[in-house]
């Protein structure tokens, strides 16, 4: 079942309608919305935490997610 825009929100905060709709269109969970924000934003590398690489739904969220122009 694909999220809703309030789980998106309760996410991301307050994000773009566009970024809501194309994050929903993909099918993945709010677990798999939350693993993608934890890798962009955690304070260190969560592969450090014994965790493995992000699946491919995950890594699709971490692309939309991430800031244009920025590389990792």
């Amino acid at each position: 079942m694909s999220m809703t825009r309030e789980e998106i929100i309760s996410v991301l905060g307050p994000a773009d309608e566009g970024l809501v709709v194309e994050i929903a269109a993909t099918g993945a969970t709010v677990e798999e919305l939350r693993e993608a924000w934890a890798w962009l934003h955690g304070d260190e590398a969560l592969i450090g935490e014994g965790r493995p690489m992000p699946g491919t739904r995950v890594a699709a969220l971490i692309e939309m997610l991430e800031p244009e122009g920025e590389e990792r």
